[in-house]
């Protein structure tokens, strides 16, 4: 089931290098003619490359060649990202026109010197791709140019064995009530049924297809399994087969229509639209206008993997499937892997199947899936064996769950098809924050937009958006500011067995040239490290048990890892970052956080002009930052706990590319830099428990761009500033606003909102023990979508004007005993001005 993207790969460099960007580097370098050949070949080969990954499970050998053509891929990308360092370091030459210093600090970068080493790596990379070129005749490959998949028809039908249906009553009846309750309104109400494949959508709607008081209520029942292919045409013909046995295949559009109007005409009717995955709303519209004959009470339920399919076609809100319980699956295992009453003569089985059940986390198809498998044997190894090993490693017929949730994986695009097995690199059960995986796919490159100027941070939360919407994540937890996420187990499954050729999570090791490895050194010995780490782009490093000579081990592996983009360093506790870190020349991403034994950074980490992204939270031994940081001009994300009193004037001022800007736990700290209005392109400021922080500088009013800010526990910070000039009240951007943890503060300032009156969507108070009143003002923020007020028991009264706030869809007040109890529906004397609010909340006060 290994994905080998070769042909998306070669896709992505053939586009780089034909850029007109590159167009100029070939002409300053002296290389165009060397950069055609490399086009022209790769070209050619891409063009059999399809045909390739179709037949590879066919051919060790032809599996051997896409490997080697892909591998020849990645160095020709690393050879254009060569050139993008060099462009970066003469960026950074000609902004440091300040002399010697700067010149010194590049000595390594001689014009002439790279011009005949870049064209000797050119030449080299042409000879690779010029052998496997002429390889390719030998297999006979087709040209293909399309990439769409040819995905299996997955056809169902209505029956279902009712006996063999455990745990879904709460589900049936909820699914019964949408039946049968009346609704106003002549559209007919539909209700998407949502969740992971496997979960059991289609057996639920098979319970209730098939429910005696279903037959009874509704004159006709309709099933009809939509599959991949939403044809309006072939829709129709199954809606008439299913409802009247007729088969209508001959008959065109106008017929069809004519058939079906006069199929529903003036019936209830019930509809099951099963497995839809069509996210275009034009047609569904389509379809729903071609149901509208049907009588008063006609119902629809539709099943889908999709949340936007959900969207599209609900008129009530879905209903999310949630997983079996444990109880519920071991009882359907047992039903499936022994005969009635069998499993009372093999304790030791059972015992050993209560594991297997653990693995399967609620999925009723993997529970049956595995239960089938050994339902033909008692050998207690054989139990053992599934029990231990890998799901993606077991045999899997066509319906069973890996085969099952591949059908989701197949609808993806390419990209998120990259960015998905990327995550397989994780361990299981791992949780991560959607910015930091972001930052992990800017750093591989894997963000695409079809959308010019787009910011890779926004281009990877659509990507985050579309996975969660696609069941391939999870939410765990969702915050102001970011969200917490994680990968159901059997999904981690299917993300590794398609990524098997790549990454090395834990144990799972490839056999070929692995890019991406996590690999911990509490659970195994550093003697374990893969030998085949020349091609490594992310490596993941923990040690929180100090089991390892880490510093030794670190200026080992990057010796040997010279196109690393990611190194996440976080939880380990050396002293210090090896000086041969300077080498990393296409490092995108250093985590380096939670070290408590660190003290500084070598100045030479200046060097990496590729740097996008640098944590350094929690490093709380820190006692300054690098006194060159003004060269790392490509940074856009750093994150800092540091000793410092004063942050330098020339240093992260001077970051213009600066993001997203995150100041943690930094003690000592009294000031920020004054000139922070340099940072132009700073969307987002984080500043959390700095305790000796006393006030922000004058410049923090005039960052436009700023979108997101959060203040949080810094017990000394004075927020009053003098209020700017009401002329500049349109230039605001600010979207979030948490602030928290201010004893000082006694109302929200003015001047952090002013600007933002119509842009501010999401703003959260809390832990102001000071503030009595919240200011007029707000009756202006006329975006304000969300608001959260806890904790601020002095709080008294909302203020007047907040009628106006339309937009607002949800208020939550807790800690503010005194404001609930104006704020207590209908009778409270606060509620005239919230009584417009749909989700509001508050604590309960008790009657005095």
């Amino acid at each position: 089931m290994a994905e080998s993207f070769a042909f998306e790969i070669a896709g992505k460099v053939l586009e780089k290098l034909g850029s007109a960007a590159y167009e100029r580097i070939s002409l300053a370098w002296g290389v165009r003619e060397e950069f055609e050949k490399l086009k022209q070949t790769l070209a050619a080969i891409r063009a059999v490359v399809l045909d390739a990954e179709q037949q590879q499970a066919r051919s060790l050998e032809l599996s051997l060649w896409l490997q080697r053509f892909k591998d020849a891929c990645y160095h020709v990308e690393d050879l254009i990202d060569e050139f993008e360092i060099q462009a970066l370091r003469r960026l950074v030459l000609k902004r440091g026109s300040t002399g010697r210093k700067v010149r010194h600090f590049f000595s390594g970068s001689n014009p002439l010197a790279f011009r005949f080493r870049m064209g000797y790596k050119i030449k080299k990379a042409n000879e690779t791709l010029n052998e496997i070129s002429a390889e390719k005749a030998k297999f006979h490959l087709t040209e293909k140019h399309e990439t769409n998949v040819i995905h299996r028809e997955r056809e169902t039908y209505s029956f279902v064995k009712t006996s063999s249906v455990i745990g879904r009553d709460e589900a049936k009846q909820h699914l019964l009530n949408f039946l049968k309750n009346p609704t106003d309104g002549e559209d007919i109400p539909v209700l998407p049924t949502v969740g992971i494949g496997g979960i059991g959508k289609t057996t639920l709607a098979q319970l209730v297809f098939n429910e005696e008081s279903v037959k009874s209520h509704f004159e006709l029942r309709i099933w009809v399994c939509v599959t991949e292919d939403f044809d309006i045409k072939q829709l129709m013909i199954k809606i008439i087969k299913s409802a009247t046995g007729m088969n209508c295949k001959d008959m065109n559009k106008e017929e069809l229509h004519k058939v079906l109007q006069d199929c529903l005409n003036g019936k209830r009717f019930f509809m099951v639209l099963d497995d839809v995955w069509n996210e275009d709303k034009k047609k569904w519209s389509e379809l729903k206008d071609l149901l509208c004959g049907g009588a008063q009470g006609s119902r629809i339920i539709v099943t889908t993997r999709s949340r936007k399919v959900a969207t599209i076609t609900g008129t009530i809100p879905p209903y999310d499937l949630e997983h079996l319980s444990y109880e519920n699956c071991l009882s359907l295992f047992l039903k499936l892997a022994f005969k009635e009453g069998e499993e009372k003569q093999h304790d030791n089985l059972v015992r050993i199947g209560e594991g297997i059940v653990q693995k399967c986390k609620g999925v009723a198809l993997a529970v049956k899936t595995l239960g089938s498998l050994l339902c033909s044997t008692r050998v207690q190894h054989d139990w053992e064996l599934v029990r231990d090993s890998q799901l993606w490693k077991l045999k899997q017929e066509e319906n069973d769950i890996l085969p099952a949730l591949k059908l989701s994986y197949d609808h993806l695009p390419w990209y998120l098809k990259q960015c998905f097995a990327f995550c397989s690199v994780f361990p299981k059960d791992f949780e991560f924050n959607h910015l930091y995986l972001v930052s992990l796919w800017m750093a591989n490159g894997f963000l695409q937009s079809p959308y010019e100027n787009e910011d890779p941070e926004d281009i990877g939360n659509r990507y985050i958006q579309e996975l969660l919407s696609r069941s391939f994540f999870q939410k765990v937890e969702d915050e102001i500011f970011f969200s917490t996420l994680k990968m159901h187990d059997l999904v981690h499954d299917l993300a590794l067995s398609v990524a098997q050729n790549e990454v090395n999570s834990c144990n799972h090791y490839s056999t070929g040239n692995v890019r991406h490895l996590w690999f911990d050194l509490s659970k195994q010995d550093a003697s374990q490290l893969p030998n085949n780490l020349g091609c490594l782009q992310s490596l993941f490093l923990l040690d929180e048990e100090d089991k390892a000579d880490s510093e030794s081990l670190i200026a080992e592996v990057i010796s040997r890892s010279k196109h690393l983009r990611v190194l996440d360093l976080s939880n380990c506790s050396f002293e210090q970052l090896p000086n041969n870190i300077r080498y990393l020349m296409q490092l995108r991403n250093l985590n380096v956080a939670y070290n408590g034994n660190i003290k500084r950074l070598p100045n030479s980490i200046c060097n990496l002009q590729s740097l996008r992204t640098l944590s350094l939270d929690g490093c709380r031994g820190i006692e300054e930052l690098p006194k060159d940081i003004r060269y790392l001009i490509s940074l856009r994300e750093l994150t800092v706990t540091t000793k410092q009193t004063r942050l330098q004037e020339n240093g992260i001022s001077c970051l213009t590319s600066l993001r997203r800007l995150i100041l943690c736990e930094c003690e000592n700290l009294e000031k920020l830099f004054e000139d922070i209005q340099n940072l132009t392109a700073l969307r987002e400021l984080y500043i959390y428990e700095c305790h000796n922080l006393v006030s922000l500088p004058q410049g923090l009013k005039y960052l436009p761009t700023l979108e997101n800010l959060s203040i949080l526990n810094c017990e000394k910070l004075d927020l009053t500033m003098e209020e700017l000039e009401l002329e500049r009240e349109e230039d605001g951007s600010l979207r979030k606003l948490f602030i928290g943890g201010v004893p000082k503060l006694e109302s929200v300032p003015q001047w952090i909102i002013i600007g933002s009156t119509k842009t501010l969507q999401q703003l959260f108070i809390s832990n102001l023990e000071n503030v009595l009143t919240l200011p007029t003002w707000f009756q202006h923020l006329t975006s304000l979508q969300s608001l959260e007020i806890l904790n601020c028991p002095k709080l008294l009264v909302l203020p007047e004007g907040m009628q106006q706030l339309t937009a607002l869809k949800r208020l939550n007040i807790e800690g503010c005993p005194k404001l609930s109890k104006r704020c207590i529906e209908e009778t409270g004397e606060d509620w005239p001005k919230i009584a417009h609010v749909p989700d509001f909340s508050c604590d309960e006060i008790d009657d005095e």
